[in-house]
């Protein structure tokens, strides 16, 4: 098993390129399905989500738009419990049915945050694509992920586009804390 080091932390292999690659065709079915005769517009929230977005949206066969969001609740290796919006939404999502694009959802307070921004701006609907989520850590029943890509436990996970302060976001596999 493939080991590395970052920020001092060692970190195993956790996730397979071609493992992910079928956890995000999985979600890529779901989409399609649903929204076979609609237009959604799929709101990516920066940075964390840019490579599952890239690799989900090659997927996505339905007439759609995309625009980004970015925001930031971490730093390090642990939530601040506050959300900072660092580059706001450009596009109005009046009418449209939205889909937000996350790379993890925990306690689920950005996804809550940014359904409740989307509701408020008079989205048609708004759910939400996330490639990992962590079931035990949420704390907003309202934030929990309609299209998942692989449920996991609570463990500290960087790799495809989850980073650690910044570092480790273009690894293509995923590595957890080593215990």
């Amino acid at each position: 098993m493939r080991t590395i080091e970052e920020q001092g932390h060692v970190f195993e292999e956790w996730l397979t390129p071609e493992q992910i690659a079928a956890d995000v065709q999985q979600v890529a079915n779901s989409i399609n399905a649903d929204y076979k005769d609609k237009e959604p517009l799929f709101v990516v929230v920066l940075n964390g989500a840019f490579i599952f977005a890239a690799d989900l949206l090659k997927k996505v066969n339905v007439h759609c738009e995309v625009t980004f969001i970015r925001v930031s609740s971490y730093w390090g290796m642990a939530s601040t419990g506050k959300l900072e919006f660092l580059v706001p939404l450009q596009q109005s999502v009046r009418g449209r049915d939205v889909i937000i694009v996350e790379d993890i959802v925990d306690s689920g307070l950005t996804i809550h945050q940014l359904k409740a921004h989307m509701r408020a701006e008079q989205a048609a609907s708004v759910t939400t694509a996330a490639m990992f989520f962590k079931p035990e850590k949420l704390e907003f029943k309202d934030a929990q992920p309609d299209y998942i890509g692989r449920r996991i436990t609570s463990e500290f996970i960087i790799g495809y586009g989850l980073d650690l302060d910044g570092f480790a976001r273009n690894l293509d596999a995923v590595y957890k804390v080593k215990q």
